[in-house]
């Protein structure tokens, strides 16, 4: 999460993307269930399908029973639960990471446990690495992803599954495991999980201008630091907050976002009080910070968005989105100057990729200037591509209505 000193102009960011100079992705592959039908691929153990317009897997007689003890307050309950288990996936490629994501309902004290397993070639499966605890609002428990988790088999790094070089992984699973305090008739819901698998690298990619030349979506623009000092418990306040605000100027775009009523504790003199509900929404306790990348496109589910992570290997991949009125969330890294017109430091920032200047440059929303006004700007196209694809290797969050088509075949989705 960035902490931006004035004086320097340098973002900081608590979870660094830069790892020397690491090559793009050359191989990407996304795969992901949403709904009754595609859900009901994987295996159901105490859940069943919704059977609602919106669909989903719901926790219907739960299988088993647990404690859980909340790392973060101490607190120890008692959960009944049921699972939902994605078929084998097979990306083609040998693969070095996964990233999950998710969206789900999770009325009163309930929430959701992601996992994700693989397996390289020849190998037995990996166990299951948990990839977060989730839940809408925290009543029963806090949001966190789960540190120190590594073994000759695999790292988690916050929201990442991390296969060592020397095991790739052929396939991959994941399991939702669905929980509600005992006693109680709260509902989970899983509206949709998937993950995309990442492989080998390549050469890095210069992209030529293509469908979505000239083409600007009216994406509103919000300033994270007209936050700074706010709420510090969620990571220092407003200047750490670039993901969330990245999120809520998506989800405005599409007049989506949490209700007045929802708003009520934020302060009346704040400038935007759907950033600090962002924020607060999405934190990470364990991180910590708001820049968990699945837990922002989760928060964004909440508001009938279909909303996921992936991974894109060019702007060409990117102006298909673009063209089809899809803006699109990146992570990206830079130094002052590498980047025409972003003038600052960072090791890890998120931006809304609104469209794209007649002569191909990309328009972005950067949430790190000073003001709403002069969040919008227009940035070397060579030199973003590049240092996007080199650091996060390609990162993006797709979030959009159902009823607005993706590009299909978007070429990320090759399984």
């Amino acid at each position: 999460m960035p902490k931006i000193a004035a004086s320097a102009r340098v973002i900081r960011y608590r979870r660094s993307i830069v790892e020397g100079a690491r090559m793009p992705v050359g191989e990407v592959a996304h795969r992901r269930w949403s709904g009754d039908s595609p859900l009901g691929e994987g295996a159901l153990a105490g859940t069943r399908l919704a059977g609602t317009p919106q669909g989903g897997v719901r926790l219907a007689d739960p299988v088993g029973r647990r404690r859980y003890t909340d790392p973060h307050t101490g607190v120890t309950a008692a959960y009944e639960y049921g699972t939902w288990t994605s078929p084998e996936v097979r990306p083609g490629f040998s693969a070095t990471e996964l990233i999950p994501s998710w969206t789900a309902a999770t009325p009163g004290g309930s929430w959701i446990l992601v996992e994700a397993r693989g397996r390289a070639a020849g190998a037995p499966w990996t166990g299951w690495y948990d990839l977060g605890h989730w839940a809408a609002e925290e009543e029963a428990i806090r949001r966190t992803s789960i540190p120190g988790q590594r073994d000759p088999a695999g790292a988690v790094k916050i929201d990442t599954l991390v296969a060592p070089a020397d095991r790739p992984l052929d396939a991959w699973q994941l399991r939702v495991t669905l929980l509600r305090p005992e006693g109680t008739a709260d509902v989970p819901v899983l509206r949709s999980a998937g993950a995309v698998a990442s492989g080998a690298p390549a050469p890095a990619p210069r992209s030529r201008p293509g469908p979505a030349r000239g083409v600007t979506i009216d994406v509103p623009a919000y300033s994270q630091r007209v936050h700074s000092g706010h709420y510090p418990q969620w990571d220092g306040g407003g200047d750490s907050w670039c993901s969330p605000t990245c999120t809520t100027m998506v989800l405005a775009h599409w007049d989506a976002g949490p209700a007045p009523a929802d708003l009520a504790w934020v302060d009346a003199d704040d400038p935007n009080p759907r950033v600090d509900h962002a924020a607060r929404c999405t934190y990470d306790h364990a991180y910590p910070g708001a820049g968990n990348w699945p837990f922002n496109t989760a928060y964004a589910g909440r508001y009938g968005m279909d909303a996921f992570v992936t991974r894109l290997r060019s702007l060409a991949e990117a102006e298909a989105f673009v063209a089809a009125g899809i803006p699109l969330i990146l992570s990206v890294s830079y130094r002052a100057g590498q980047v025409p017109g972003l003038d600052y430091d960072t090791s890890g920032h998120l931006v809304v990729l609104a469209g794209f200047a007649a002569d191909g440059r990309p328009v972005l929303n950067d949430p790190a200037a000073a003001t709403d006004a002069t969040v919008r700007k227009a940035v070397g196209r060579a030199e973003f591509e590049a240092a996007w694809q080199t650091t996060s290797h390609g990162v993006a969050y797709v979030i959009r209505p159902e009823a607005v088509p993706l590009p299909l075949p978007w070429p990320a989705q090759a399984v």
